[in-house]
């Protein structure tokens, strides 16, 4: 028997040529046809007008049209613009809503001919010209404006009123306010139940009645949280901390998303709403959450003028017993190559267990070894402590411990070591809109440390505040006028019965810029100098920005130290002047200063500094 071919082989015997030609033919032909609707790339000239309008409104409408968008675009192809052009309509028509305008006549001609009688299949060549002619009709009046039932205390747009123009964000505005009263006050199911819009054009008027349902007042019910995740759900639920029972709040939601997210365990946190009410009115949430990378390290690099280089390093755990708890081991480098005096080491770690005794209350442990090599003192200590932090609300924090802390000291007064609990209590306001750029806004920060002695050394208190206060002014707050005051005293105990750290010093960067680093201490005679007891500080900037990089700055800056706790004898003023630069990075200002003393060395020795993010 002869062997039978393969059907390719056939295929190839019997009508190999035809096939062959009849997909050659196939082929051409597809490509003729693809290249009669390729586009072509061009520049198109697009004129929009608008008979009648303001100049400001002719741009609105333009940076409405999508075929402007499109013709500025580097060489736009014909279907582009045809799309652009037809997508026109319904924009442009919606700017003119939201104008008040609900009679105009929009006509859109591609090279003479209407957009819209185009067909998509025409195939055109090219497109030289589009012109968009809008006539806005008259601005139409709110004859009726109505959003009810309304929740107590609920607030409408101040616009959403009867004679005022019919602007149609102003009646999405009203409906959410609507919505959003009851949900306020409990009735998380609220919604728009009916929505009546009538337009009289006879009259220009437009009639806007929009009927809600607020639904049932609901109280929160169980947060469900899944069981794959790496935090435990019952430490979920009680650093979420919903108040299961009492009335829904969308603000209580808010917070309990807030306390999840600062815990830095989960790279993404939300919180939703059941679709339906549970029994007795309880409306349960559902946590859906996406946990983060447990350890983390990073490295830092900070460069200044006087204080040199500074180099950190860290790793973190930010989940080490399942409950979010975080670990901390980090360690800093200070005064590499600056001016003062030598080099600061310091290495520690904490541990923070948020949700403790409350949803808004850390518990914080802490352990660090630190030298410090100023020009007046060198010291060696190690400090141990326990302590509550806690979040009262967005802007107010406050810290609350107890540590143990000892010393070894170097300084004017001789070698000394001494052993102290500290009892530390802090209070922090901070209303800034932007900590390292603030323009407006207030920072306030304030502790009371009371110490009592263990073996050597002295017993009392030591308190300090910072207050910081912003102005803006002018287009967008560009310019600010920015002004600080630190004020510091150490009660009880004598000069050589603190460490030098908690003393206070002036002149430097964070002080009085113009001095040299700590220059202003007390005179204990002999030339030699110790921190004082009582400090003063007042600091004042102005700030006026060129543009939204640059900005230049002028400054003065004035500092006490006193030998006594109340600055009320033995003390000294210093004082010092200058301006700069600003750079903005768009995360923070770069910043470089110059400065004088503001006496007799006026103008005969500078100082300079170069930092990141302004100087308060």
């Amino acid at each position: 028997m002869e062997p039978r071919a393969p059907a390719w082989d056939k295929a190839k015997q019997i009508g190999a040529p035809d096939v062959f030609h009849s997909w050659t033919i196939t082929i051409w032909l597809s490509c003729m046809v693809t290249l009669c609707f390729v586009p072509c790339a061009q520049a198109v000239e697009v004129r929009l007008q608008s008979a009648g309008s303001s100049d400001s409104f002719v741009d609105r409408l333009r940076g409405a049209s999508l075929t402007v968008q499109t013709a500025d675009q580097d060489n736009p192809v014909t279907q582009d613009i045809l799309s652009a052009a037809r997508a026109d309509y319904q924009r442009l028509l919606s700017s003119l809503y939201e104008f008040g305008h609900y009679g105009g006549v929009i006509s859109i001609r591609v090279d003479g001919r209407e957009a819209a009688d185009i067909s998509p299949f025409a195939g055109l060549q090219n497109v030289q010209r589009v012109d968009i002619l809008v006539d806005p009709g008259p601005r139409f009046r709110f004859s009726t404006a109505r959003v009810a039932p309304l929740a107590p205390a609920t607030e409408l747009p101040e616009g959403f009123l009867p004679g005022q123009p019919a602007f149609s964000e102003q009646i999405v505005e009203a409906a959410q306010a609507g919505v959003e009263g009851w949900r306020d006050v409990g009735h998380a199911k609220a919604r728009v139940e009916e929505q009546r819009i009538t337009a009289n054009h006879a009259r220009a008027e437009l009639s806007a009645d929009i009927r809600l349902s607020p639904g049932p007042r609901l109280t929160f019910g169980r947060l469900n949280v899944p069981e794959t995740g790496r935090v435990r759900p019952s430490r979920v639920r009680a650093i979420a901390g919903l108040p299961t029972g009492k009335v829904f709040s969308p603000e209580e939601l808010k917070r309990s998303s807030e306390r999840l997210r600062r815990t830095g365990a989960f790279r993404s946190v939300v919180l939703t709403e059941a679709d339906e009410p549970g029994p007795s009115n309880t409306l349960d949430i559902n946590a859906e959450l996406v946990d983060a990378k447990p350890r983390r390290f990073g490295f830092g690099a900070e460069l200044a003028s006087v204080e040199g280089l500074s180099l950190s390093g860290f790793w973190m755990h930010r989940n080490l017993l399942g409950g979010a708890e975080r670990l901390r081991f980090e360690g800093e480098v200070r005064g590499i190559g600056g001016d003062t005096d030598g080099i600061d080491y310091r290495v520690g770690v904490r541990f923070d267990r948020p949700a403790t005794f409350t949803p808004d209350t850390s518990l914080v442990l802490g352990f660090e070894i630190e030298e410090q090599d100023e020009p007046d003192f060198r010291e060696r200590s190690a400090q141990a402590g326990i302590g509550l932090s806690h979040i009262f609300d967005e802007e107010l924090t406050g810290q609350v411990g107890i540590a143990y802390r000892f010393s070894d000291i170097d300084d004017d007064a001789g070698s000394r070591t001494l052993e102290h609990v500290l009892f530390p209590v802090s209070l922090t306001y901070d209303s800034r809109d932007d900590p390292l750029d603030a323009h407006t806004g207030v920072f306030l920060d304030t502790k009371v440390t009371p110490f009592a002695a263990v073996g050597s050394g002295g017993s009392g208190t030591r308190l300090f505040a910072d207050a910081r206060t912003y102005f803006g002014f002018g287009e967008k707050d560009r310019h600010v006028a920015a002004f600080r005051v630190q004020i510091g005293s150490v009660v009880g105990a004598g000069l050589t019965e603190v460490s030098p750290d908690m003393l206070f010093f002036s002149g430097g960067s964070d002080t009085v810029r113009g001095q040299p680093f700590q220059s202003l201490a007390v005179d204990i005679g002999g030339g030699n100098r110790l921190g004082g007891r009582s400090f003063l500080a007042l600091s004042s900037e102005l700030r006026y920005g060129l543009n939204d990089i640059w900005s230049v700055v002028a400054f003065s800056d004035a500092g006490f130290v006193g030998s006594d706790s109340f600055g009320s004898s033995n003390g000294e003023w210093h004082a010092g002047a200058g301006f700069g630069v600003r750079y903005n990075t768009g995360i923070g200002p770069i910043r470089f200063d110059i400065a004088t003393p503001a006496d007799s060395d006026a103008g005969e020795s500078f100082e300079f500094y170069i930092g990141i993010g302004q100087a308060f």
